[in-house]
């Protein structure tokens, strides 16, 4: 499914928007940290009109990857609203994936008049961290190899796909939607993303305390993957990690799906959309 594609004037530039066709209300989603509005492909064909689904390239990445900083998740936000006025809505609903689910807590955290319900999918709940806190050590532990693809180049897209096809948490879901996800980012022999928008985006995660509080702040359903970004059996959820962040919000964990394949496995993408329809009806 081709979603049709638009930019909005937001500061600093433009952001690109896509948007899926569908008769039902307007719902914004925000991708992950090192991702793009084509996450979404799989949830949107899934959803299959029901809503219309919008999701936009954050700054800094893809076709948004010229729009410069401040990055940060209040800097989303105000970008998600730029994109519900842009559309003439007034209230629209929310939901990220991974970092994405940051930027729509907060988003719903600072703009509340502006926002109806708001899903979380596997993101947007803070991680206990230690107080001594070693950013860069966290960074690496947390989305180490994604970083490191951000430096990494390659000859051409085929090596691009294929760099991808061997990953874990990928490679038993790949199909067109993924593909099409990754082609979107690989811009002149490497991925699309700002590696200065990569970290500020993390760091702000971990010590922004309007970030990390935001998910307390206001009312969301949490949507967890059973396992993690490399496919591991330790998921970057689990119930005594919940537990830790003290969270007042419905939980809901997702048994046989990784932290990306919640996005592009069947039955999962069913779950999620099925939790979509239920936030707008």
């Amino acid at each position: 499914m081709i979603p049709e594609e638009f930019d909005v004037a937001v500061p600093g530039g433009a952001l690109r928007v896509c948007a899926w066709p569908g008769s039902g209300p307007v719902v914004l989603a925000a991708h992950g940290i090192t991702a793009n509005a084509l996450a979404f492909t799989r949830l949107a064909e899934e959803l299959d009109g029901r809503v219309r689904l919008v999701a936009p390239d954050l700054r800094g990445r893809a076709r948004s990857n010229a729009l410069s900083g401040p990055y940060g998740m209040a800097a989303h936000a105000a970008d998600l609203v730029a994109v519900a006025d842009h559309l003439g809505e007034k209230s629209v609903t929310l939901v990220g994936h991974s970092m994405g689910g940051f930027v729509v807590a907060t988003t719903a955290a600072l703009y509340p008049d502006r926002v109806g319900g708001v899903l979380l999918v596997d993101g947007g709940v803070a991680l206990p961290m230690p107080p001594t806190l070693d950013v860069d050590a966290v960074l690496q532990a947390v989305i180490g190899p994604a970083m490191q693809r951000l430096s990494m180049t390659f000859p051409d897209e085929r090596a691009y796909l294929d760099f991808f096809r061997g990953h874990p948490a990928l490679r038993p879901h790949w199909g067109p939607a993924i593909e099409a996800y990754v082609r979107r980012d690989f811009v002149d022999g490497r991925s699309s993303c700002s590696l200065e928008a990569v970290r500020a985006d993390a760091v702000d995660t971990l010590l922004e305390r309007t970030t990390v509080d935001a998910a307390r702040r206001i009312n969301a359903r949490l949507m967890w993957a059973e396992r993690g970004l490399m496919n591991e059996a330790q998921g970057l959820y689990d119930p005594g990690r919940i537990a830790a962040a003290d969270v007042k919000i419905a939980v809901e964990r997702v048994p046989d799906v990784n932290h990306y394949s919640i996005l592009f496995d069947d039955r999962a993408v069913a779950a999620v959309a099925a939790r979509i329809v239920g936030l707008t009806t």
